[in-house]
């Protein structure tokens, strides 16, 4: 492949599953555009569409993103070059990523932070990264956690915004919107995709509603992500351009909020303990829950990945979330600042950290690290609606439509391809990178595919499908 993707620019069951092949795709004859035109591709979204993966984005992920995969089948197709704004070759670990360091003894994976070779030229006021920039023209407008309801936001490419957007914008005051059009016009495109939804949702789903009052966290009202979209389509389909647009999957589905739940419901189990306490919402209300409704398809409680350095202590007389929370919170690291956020946060909530950790009323799960049925219902109605929104777009204005909501749910047994197995499984399953959220390389182009076939489908196209196997699941020791 041509140094193309080099300019341009989020698991396996055996190390020996990851081996890559070294069969290239098939071009055949008989590629066709069909009644698209992939002359000039842009791909509009958020960390999906970015190559974001193991909890960061850095240049291997962005070589891997959905748009290239999708990039390098539509160039057998009559398609052209696609930009993405890459980080340099001397920092490709950009943000900093997980990676997998070993198990347990227990079998729980083991994950390091890399923050070497980082993409990062300084911090803005609040010590929060500021990325290099590259602010040429690009094909790729991904912008990792933007949501909807942030595309018209002024300022959100400011030092104190969205770092990534940040990033790429020479003018602090830009809209993402306003982005989106100089650069979908610089490109003159004839072919577009939206992935956006996901983080409507997402952060309120990733707290566990705990802060619902807070912009960053909250869902976005459905009426609002209405206008916003359509104003987007707008933009994008100025000249009658054709395009594909991507359902927002359940994000109670995936591995972030699936993996924890058996373990504790096993401790729960084995110790003759019939059920939790939990904080809901981002009030001081508790609630209680049975061990049977952890992970039930109805009624059911999740727990997030990020309970995971918690769910050992369920039981025991603790502090130590609300000592966490509370060095988050401090205006100052000094100690005796520290203490005293502490105990306004104590006094706050109404904890009693000698009572035993998640079974108490005064010691209760925070709600941070539960999904209960009153937050998932919000979600389901949010995401519901969006979905609702996005077909019915992709109706009225005749383009391509793939239900990823709908794909998701109906792999969550798991399939085979290639002799190799995948699932939404955490690890094991190939198609969930180690944040638990964002696919793999190997899983986006999974899903790259299955876009394929709909804009297929939809224009009478005959683009080729990627081959998977060129693309890394979740990389072991040894191979990282």
């Amino acid at each position: 492949m041509k140094n193309l993707f080099y300019k341009t620019g989020t698991l396996a069951l055996f190390a020996g599953v990851l081996l890559t092949s070294c069969d290239p795709d098939i071009d055949t004859p008989s590629s066709s555009a069909g009644t698209a035109d992939f002359t000039s591709y842009v791909a509009v979204g958020n960390s999906l569409s970015a190559g974001y993966a193991d909890n960061g984005l850095t240049l291997p992920g962005q070589q891997a993103s959905l748009p290239a995969i999708l990039a390098r089948q539509f160039q057998k197709a009559g398609g052209g070059e696609f930009e993405q704004p890459l980080f340099p070759e001397d920092k490709p670990n950009g943000s900093g990523y997980l990676r997998l360091t070993g198990f347990t003894p227990q079998g729980q994976p083991i994950t390091q932070p890399v923050t070497t070779d980082l993409a990062v030229r300084g911090q803005n006021e609040k010590g929060a990264p500021l990325y290099t920039k590259y602010t040429e023209n690009v094909n790729n407008l991904a912008i990792p956690g933007i949501k909807t309801a942030d595309i018209k936001t002024a300022g959100y490419g400011s030092t104190q915004g969205n770092a990534y957007f940040e990033r790429l914008t020479d003018n602090a005051a830009q809209t993402y919107l306003q982005y989106v059009q100089a650069q979908a016009e610089a490109a003159n495109h004839t072919f577009f995709s939206v992935w956006i939804a996901e983080n409507d949702v997402l952060g309120y789903a990733t707290s566990g509603g705990a802060f619902e009052t807070d912009a960053r966290y909250k869902i976005t009202p459905i009426a609002d992500f209405d206008a916003n979209f359509k104003e987007l389509l707008d933009v994008l389909t100025a000249d009658k351009q054709k395009g594909v647009l991507i359902t927002v999957p359940d994000v109670t589905s995936v591995p972030f909020f699936t993996t924890l739940g058996p373990s504790i419901k096993q401790v729960l189990a084995t110790n003759n303990i019939p059920g939790m306490v939990a904080i809901t919402g981002s009030g001081r209300e508790r609630t209680q829950f049975a061990a049977t409704q952890i992970g039930a398809a109805e009624n059911g409680i999740y727990f997030p990945l990020t309970a995971s350095s918690y769910a050992p202590l369920i039981g025991q007389p603790t502090g130590k979330y609300w000592r966490d929370l509370a060095k988050q919170l401090s205006p100052s690291q000094d100690p005796l600042v520290v203490r005293l956020t502490l105990a306004g946060v104590l006094a706050n909530y109404g904890i009693d950290t000698t009572a035993m950790f998640g079974l108490s009323a005064g010691n209760p799960l925070p709600s941070a690290l539960v999904l209960d049925p009153v937050e998932q219902a919000k979600i389901k109605t949010a995401t519901e609606g969006y979905n609702q929104i996005i077909k019915a777009q992709a109706t009225a204005r005749d383009l391509a439509f793939f239900d990823a909501n709908a794909y998701f749910k109906s792999i969550q047994g798991g399939f085979a391809a290639n002799n190799v197995a995948y699932s939404p499984a955490f690890i094991s399953g190939n198609l969930f990178s180690l944040d638990g959220i964002h696919p793999t390389p190997r899983g986006y182009a999974v899903v790259a595919n299955e876009v394929i076939d709909a804009i297929n489908s939809k224009y009478n196209a005959n683009i080729p499908k990627a081959d998977i196997t060129q693309y890394d699941a979740v990389l072991f020791p040894g191979r990282q």
